[in-house]
């Protein structure tokens, strides 16, 4: 799925928000559930499926699958920066940090860089970030291992092909 901005990853909501069940009402699907989460004010890939050892060989921590992200800040990055989320931050007694951190492209006032993590961290991304002073405006996951978002339309879903599902779980079981 590709989850739009202002959908909460949940089956219901008690704020009455919008949530990705919600994007995938007239589907046709049997249940799933999500693989993972994107917080609110996040976008873009998200897994969702009915097997649940596949899905926890997805998110199980050991499995180390990077999850790459395109963050739009608030500000032009410096190379200092951008070394810095790499060495990462201790956040009240747990150690943030990103994998890589490239700069994708710049305005004249933010920039769009690619981070990857390995760990799905609740606001991990976010929190680095705000570590560092620095705001996020848009945060989009665009790939999951080998698995890209793609021109995949916001709030459009597919299924995926055997042989991305077979990559998904040879990725975490190399990982592992």
């Amino acid at each position: 799925l590709n989850k739009p901005r202002g959908v909460v990853t949940t089956a219901s909501d008690e704020h009455g928000r919008a949530t990705v069940y919600e994007v995938l009402r007239d589907s046709g699907l049997p249940w799933i559930g999500p693989v993972g989460r994107l917080d609110l004010a996040s976008e873009g890939l998200l897994l969702l499926s009915n097997d649940t050892l596949w899905s926890s060989g997805i998110t199980d921590p050991s499995t180390a699958i990077d999850k790459h992200y395109h963050v739009q800040i608030d500000r032009l990055p410096t190379e200092e920066l951008l070394n810095a989320l790499i060495r990462g931050v201790d956040e009240r007694g747990e150690q943030l940090a990103a994998k890589s951190v490239v700069e994708l492209r710049r305005g004249q006032r933010n920039a769009w860089m690619e981070v990857v993590i390995d760990e799905g961290r609740n606001r991990q991304i976010r929190r680095l970030l705000a570590a560092f002073d620095v705001n996020v405006l848009r945060l989009l996951r665009v790939a999951i291992g080998p698995l890209a978002l793609g021109d995949l339309p916001r709030g459009a879903w597919r299924h995926l092909q055997e042989d991305e599902v077979a990559a998904l779980r040879a990725g975490a079981m190399k990982s592992a």
